[in-house]
């Protein structure tokens, strides 16, 4: 039986299986409670498993391995930043806003502002960061099954997108947040299973000594001239031909992978899912585990890519690297276990990287469409007055727009690297979300303009500093490749629009008057002690 065939047989299975998972919880699914938050019914043990699950995604496993491949240490610094960032998360937001909230980002930041104009530029936000991670997603898709399958056109990436955009949808309209939940628990613990066992194999084949891993790696893809550059800070960042652009670019990588985490949707949507803030520190400590142990993994997957399929292989299979570990898991198989041994452990690795994508693709469609439904249509356009069920037809109408528009340009970002793209998603959230949600969270004196200020700023000026730099035009990895109109050196913009994010919301709250000091003191007995959260979250 071929690679391709086996993959399909086990991608197949994992579909019927989520399908099946889905239906179930579209049962199940009966309030808004149910759609936005799963019914507030999961463990902390379960819900930790399911961030581990949503965070884990193509970017982690297809892009980071990748990107160490081709670019060695400079690319574990991905691993790092993604890692840390959960520091962030469990020490500034996690618990607050599981006390403070309700579904969405925006129910915290309207609780002591005035709800229309905030709620607008939440909702804006969480749909532009969730389709930014969109695009790494689908971009995955692309290059997964083009390895699995053979495709080598674009045609043929393009509509494997189209069917796991379909499949998303079908996940998020009819399984809400308690379908997309066990999703993400099943795939986080076979995505696991999965990265483990490649790791175990490669290790084995060095007699589990890593120096001599990463020395192969070293001498099988690294420069010629220099081999140990390889395994020294400067390969992808700093090099002289970037120049000082290079080491700042560095910087601001670090800096978004660092603070994006704590401001993405789809990851604090997930603390409304627990019925206490006990459960939400458990599970983002659950999550912790499960993603630092996962990450560590990842250093092998990437080295290990570089040390024995070379990278001259991987990046003829796939220009940005995301194919390195489907490539790897065939290779090892190959050695250790024969041709046969091979094509198993590549369909495994293939379907366990796809079940990865669909997975969170659904928790992201979720977050945006929730967003739109419950902060935009309920709030803003029907000013409160629209019901539970209308809230909830609108969500799922909603996902369908939203996975139309990923679709559209995970086929247009086709041959960028999936982990780069996400850290760009995390530039954006950490801009434009996080200054709004440590201001509304910790300084008494924040207002109305100043959220606006903060979310518009931070987002806007990511946004436009992304299409005038590298990304976007002036070379062959950008999104348009023959076009030049970069005005902005670094390709990602966080160490400019983060603190810009910062300055537009201190600058809009002292030029505004507007002061409620009785809703921050009941905010602030909220978010320390959970008193009042479960109250606010029925209305």
């Amino acid at each position: 039986m071929s690679s391709t065939t086996l993959g399909m047989i086990l991608f197949l299975t994992f579909v019927a299986a989520t399908l099946a998972i889905t239906f179930w919880a579209s049962r199940q699914t009966k309030t808004a409670a149910d759609y936005y938050a799963g019914g507030r019914s999961f463990s902390g043990v379960q819900n930790g498993l399911a961030i581990g699950g949503d965070y884990m995604s193509a970017a982690s496993f297809l892009g980071i391995a990748g990107i160490i491949a081709l670019s060695g240490y400079d690319g574990f610094l991905y691993s790092i930043g993604f890692l840390v960032a959960w520091l962030v998360a469990l020490l500034l937001v996690a618990e607050l806003m599981r006390n403070s909230g309700k579904f969405t980002m925006a129910d915290v930041l309207a609780f002591r502002m005035s709800p229309r104009p905030v709620r607008t530029a939440a909702g804006v936000s969480t749909i532009v960061v969730s389709i930014f991670y969109l695009l790494a997603q689908m971009v995955g898709a692309g290059a997964l099954v083009g390895l699995l399958l053979g495709i080598t056109g674009d045609a043929g990436k393009a509509w494997t997108i189209v069917g796991v955009g379909a499949l998303m949808i079908v996940y998020v309209v009819f399984g809400g947040m308690k379908g997309t939940t066990w999703v993400q628990i099943v795939k986080a613990v076979l995505l696991m299973g999965g990265a483990a066992l490649v790791t175990v194999l490669v290790l084995a084949n060095f007699g589990f000594n890593l120096s001599a891993l990463l020395g192969q790696a070293a001498t099988v893809s690294g420069p010629q001239a220099n081999p140990e550059s390889f395994l020294s800070p400067g390969l992808k960042y700093g090099t002289e031909a970037q120049g000082l652009a290079g080491k700042i670019d560095l910087i601001s990588l670090g800096l978004a992978l660092v603070l994006g985490t704590a401001g993405l949707p789809h990851i604090l949507i997930r603390f409304y899912t627990v019925p206490t803030a006990k459960d939400a520190r458990k599970s983002v400590l659950w999550g912790i585990g499960i993603i630092g142990v996962f990450y560590l993994l990842t250093l092998v997957l990437g080295f290990g890519a570089a040390a024995l399929v070379g990278k001259a292989r991987i990046a003829e299979g796939d220009a940005a690297g995301n194919t390195a570990a489907p490539m790897l898991a065939q290779q090892i198989g190959q050695e250790i276990f024969g041709p046969v041994g091979g094509t198993i452990l590549l369909a495994l690795i293939g379907a366990v990287a796809f079940a990865t994508i669909l997975a969170v693709v659904a928790g992201l469609t979720l977050a945006s469409s929730s967003s739109f439904s419950h902060d935009l249509y309920a709030h803003v356009f029907k000013r409160g007055q629209a019901s539970e069920r209308q809230e909830v037809v609108v969500a799922r109408i909603s996902a369908f727009v939203i996975g139309a528009v990923a679709i559209g340009l995970g086929i247009l970002a086709q041959g960028q690297n999936v982990a780069f793209l996400v850290a760009l998603a995390f530039a954006v959230a950490a801009s434009g979300n996080l200054p709004a949600i440590l201001y509304s969270l910790f300084w008494k004196r924040f207002n109305t303009a100043g959220a606006v200020a903060a979310i518009y700023g931070g987002l806007v000026s990511a946004l436009v500093l992304v299409i005038f730099s590298p990304v976007v035009s002036g070379g062959p990895t950008a999104l348009f490749k023959t076009a030049d109109f970069v005005l902005f050196p670094l390709s990602n913009p966080g160490i400019v629009s983060i603190p810009l994010g910062f300055l537009c919301g201190w600058l809009g709250t002292i030029l505004s008057k507007e002061y409620n000091a009785a809703k921050y003191a009941e905010i602030e007995v909220r978010s320390l002690t959970g008193v009042g959260a479960e109250k606010a979250s029925e209305h």
